[in-house]
């Protein structure tokens, strides 16, 4: 294919996914699903007949895109809102994933005749989640969970994609070198995520330096500059023996939260390129697939899918949450909203690339219960939420109509706070919350208008308010003006 068609057909694909995908906010399907859709129509047994059968290249695409994706999902995780469940998220991104793992890998081998280390290299490959189709849906659907629901959804699934390519890669090794026993992989999992937390916060801290000191001529080499040390971190990680991936989620959440130069542009372009790394590697996998092949295994796909669903997650969140204080359906839901997304699809070619003899047919039963999971799961999370009690309407909080420009050094940022419904804080005067002295309630939206307030001016509920305050002084601010949520969190 000459350079200019490939470049048409890549413009075409990605032009089609973007403009279809307001569709998932119409029906409140997860944006994966219709990315997904566009690749197998345009693949060689759909409308478009683009042959594409090259896992290696599908496994490379997904490998680059999987590292900007989490490095994005890290930027966008708040600290103070993960340090509170960081023990239960934490639990369910390892000790979850191998339960999920090791009861789909028994159930496999009971059911469709698997041996036990083929049904436990399925069970590593679907046993993450997919923080962004999760959110897709909540967002397309204006659904707000109560609590400290969103914060471990996004700490789980933003973590337990290693603990997954780990158990993924170790299962294969196994089975090539049948020779090896599986406590080997016991160390070796210590040594991955050590090295891959520790290089992480390493290049993090690496990463907001170079930002705040490499003093660049021109503003849009800083977004080249935080491109190039994404796929470093990833790279140097691997190459030491770490988790590339957890080093980069590591390293995007350690930024996240840092004060650098040109933080707000420089969120909003990673923010950009995750998009496009998604709908990349959805259409590349979408194109790998044979649909026809996937109707070959409908029955064992609807098993697994089934299986997975309403047994191995639901008993990895419960035992995993067990000494936790969220409620019972806070666990039920947690258990419901475990989508399946890219990971699973990326891991299946590996399987591929090594040879293995049932590669082709995991990889299809793969792809089937991420489609089955995407149907199910992501279409019914705003009504399991709402039968749960659990969810409250997202309000969308409104541009203030000013900004602040975080300079090299500066150490105030200007973040918006919506006053939740019931709060205790409705009816009373700033003056009254006693705010440390470093920062300041600058401008109030209510409904329609903005409020410029004083220190007797009182709060209503719904207010949004836009506050200049200090890094330092930022945890405590939150808890001030968040502090009906905390109260209803476990």
């Amino acid at each position: 294919m000459a350079i200019e068609t490939l470049l048409i057909v890549a413009g075409v694909l990605v032009v089609g996914s973007v403009l279809i995908s307001k569709a998932s906010e119409r029906f409140g399907v997860p944006a994966m699903l219709i990315f997904l859709g566009v690749g197998m129509l345009a693949g060689s047994e759909g409308l478009g007949g683009i042959e594409f059968d090259n896992p290696k290249l599908a496994q490379a695409a997904g490998t680059v895109a999987l590292a900007y994706i989490l490095f994005a999902g890290g930027l966008e995780t708040e600290w103070s809102m993960v340090r509170p469940v960081l023990a239960s998220g934490m639990v369910l991104s390892t000790v979850g994933v191998a339960i999920s793992a090791g009861l789909v890998g028994g159930f496999v081998a009971l059911v469709l005749g698997f041996s036990w280390k083929e049904g436990l290299l399925l069970g590593s490959i679907i046993a993450s989640t997919d923080a962004a189709a999760v959110f897709s849906v909540l967002k397309s659907k204006s659904v707000r969970l109560k609590g400290r629901l969103r914060p471990l959804l996004e700490l789980e699934s933003g973590s337990n994609d290693p603990m997954a390519v780990f158990l993924t890669v170790g299962m294969i090794g196994l089975i090539v070198a049948s020779d090896k026993s599986a406590w080997g992989l016991i160390p070796k999992f210590f040594l991955q995520m050590g090295v891959g937390a520790g290089l992480g916060l390493g290049f993090g801290f690496l990463m907001r330096t170079l930002l705040n000191r490499a003093a660049l001529g021109y503003e849009g080499l800083y977004p080249v500059l935080s491109l190039a040390l994404v796929v470093l971190t990833y790279g140097v990680t691997t190459v030491v023996g770490g988790n590339g991936f957890l080093g980069v989620y590591v390293a995007g959440v350690f930024l996240g939260n840092s004060n650098f130069i040109h933080k707000r542009s420089l969120g909003r372009f990673h923010d950009g390129i995750a998009w496009l790394m998604q709908i990349g590697m959805f259409l590349t996998l979408g194109l790998l697939v044979f649909p026809s092949h996937v109707f070959e295994v409908m029955g064992a796909g609807l098993a697994v899918a089934a299986f997975l669903m309403l047994v191995a997650r639901p008993v990895s969140v419960f035992v995993g949450m067990a000494n936790s204080r969220f409620s019972k359906p806070e666990k039920v839901l947690v258990s419901w909203v475990g989508l399946r997304g890219a990971v699973p699809i990326v891991l299946a070619t590996f399987p591929l690339l090594a040879g293995l003899p049932k590669s082709e047919m995991i990889f299809n039963i793969v792809f089937f219960v991420v489609l089955t999971s995407a149907l199910v799961q992501g279409v019914s999370i705003p009504w399991v939420a709402k039968r749960l009690g659990l969810e409250a309407p997202a309000e969308e909080p409104r541009r203030a109509p000013l900004r602040l420009g975080p300079g090299v050094g500066s150490q105030t940022r200007l973040e918006d706070f919506i006053l939740p419904y019931g709060s205790p804080k409705v009816g009373k005067t700033l003056v009254s919350l006693n705010m440390p002295k470093d920062s300041l309630i600058a401008l109030i939206g209510r409904g329609e208008r903005f409020v410029v307030p004083d220190g007797s001016t009182p709060l209503e509920s719904g207010d949004v308010l836009w506050v200049l305050v200090s890094d330092t002084s930022l945890p405590k601010v939150r808890d001030i003006l968040t502090e009906s949520m905390s109260a209803q969190s476990p």
